[in-house]
């Protein structure tokens, strides 16, 4: 299944989200998840938003504050897409914690880094309930986007998520095959599809 960017008709507000969410409910070995992932990627006139979230508890990084870039998020729980650029092969991983921390590196090709990305203008937002459950966003500004890593139907894309820390669980909502967990397969990432609002909300009826 391609990775769908559900476009919205009016400006996404934080607060007032209404976007389709997509689960994955397996970890990298097939084992189910305690409760499964969700995540989401949409767009308005201005903004792109990558969306995600847990009904578990999150194990955050010590040093994650809220809204900060925030080296090695990975090694704790975290939800993270990646991103390739069609015109140069390189891509994008963008890593988000549960309470809006952030970290983001550009890599040329599978894990050939080309050094930590603190972009310009993201914005994160989190609700962390009592009970643990986690909603967090990241809001990212659309021409930055566009013009820096080339978004548009001819890119790839894939959402990942690290739960269950120290005892890792890894998940991919698009199958990268067996071995040991490796989200850097940009070679696997889907491919993009943009969707209206009303015609998402159709196709999902139709599943």
């Amino acid at each position: 299944m391609d990775v769908i960017i559900e476009c919205k008709k009016s400006s996404i507000e934080w607060g007032e989200i209404d976007v389709a969410l997509f689960a994955a409910a397996l970890d990298w070995n097939g084992k189910p998840l305690k409760s499964p992932v969700g995540f989401s990627f949409a767009m308005d006139d201005t903004s792109f938003w990558f969306i995600a979230t847990h009904a578990e508890p999150a194990d955050l990084h010590p040093k994650a504050r809220p809204g900060q870039f925030t080296p090695e998020l990975w090694k704790h729980d975290v939800a993270e897409f990646f991103l390739t650029n069609p015109m140069n092969g390189r891509y994008l991983e963008f890593n988000l914690a549960a309470n809006g921390a952030w970290w983001a590196a550009e890599f040329s090709g599978p894990r050939d880094g080309m050094g930590e990305a603190p972009l310009q203008g993201v914005e994160t937002f989190s609700d962390l309930a009592p009970d643990g459950r986690w909603l967090v966003a990241a809001k990212f500004d659309l021409t930055m986007m566009r013009e820096r890593f080339s978004l548009s139907p001819d890119s790839t894309m894939n959402a990942t998520f690290i739960v269950n820390s120290p005892e890792q669980q890894f998940v991919t909502a698009t199958d990268l095959g067996g071995g040991e967990p490796d989200f850097h397969q940009p070679s696997k990432f889907k491919q993009v599809q943009f969707m209206q609002e009303a015609e998402l909300k159709k196709a999902l009826e139709g599943m």
